[in-house]
């Protein structure tokens, strides 16, 4: 079997579960992580050498920055290569910038291995969830307790008043709670 013959068998035989959970979204997903222990069973079996490596771009207006991940097959015989990228933002609100830099590499790994491994991600709450609350009637959100510390914790990871807002509603009071 050449490197494409693995690959093809590789894909159609990969199951990549969701294996996380998003307590504060209500969905599960699936990271790197869990990708690269479904597969590595199969690179086992095809004598296979899956590398991931990233490198960080600067643009020439100095202000924008991303990583660049690529997911790389290698067999004695060729490899195969497929990159993705995902911008750093280190100023986002509640991470340090070893944080920012380590959430976009994690997020670009991911890409790069479902590019590799034809791994669909329409159905994954990276592609559909906007954590909107399916019933009209939202209930508000307290000023304390395990909601509001949960909405707190998942508003300095970067989650938006605007997104609490589609699960809760969030009188002024509370917005001012969650800024502090």
């Amino acid at each position: 079997m050449n490197i494409h013959e693995k690959l093809v068998d590789i894909q159609g035989r990969l199951k990549a579960p969701k294996n996380q959970f998003n307590s504060f979204g209500k969905y599960k997903y699936r990271n790197c992580e869990d990708i690269l222990e479904a597969v590595k069973p199969l690179l086992v079996e095809h004598k296979v050498v899956l590398t991931i490596s990233d490198e960080v771009i600067h643009l020439g207006n100095g202000l924008s920055i991303y990583i660049e991940s690529t997911a790389q097959l290698k067999d004695l015989d060729g490899s195969i290569e497929v990159t993705a990228q995902a911008g750093i933002d280190p100023n986002k609100k509640g991470m340090d910038v070893a944080q920012c830099f380590g959430s976009s590499s994690s997020y670009a790994r991911k890409y790069a291995l479902n590019g590799l491994f034809l791994i669909d991600d329409t159905k994954d709450a990276d592609a559909t969830n906007d954590h909107s609350s399916k019933d009209n009637d939202l209930d508000w959100l307290p000023e304390s307790g395990v909601k509001f510390e949960n909405a707190k914790k998942a508003f300095k990871n970067g989650v938006t008043i605007s997104d609490i807002r589609k699960k809760y509603k969030v009188s002024k009071k509370v917005e001012q709670l969650l800024n502090t």
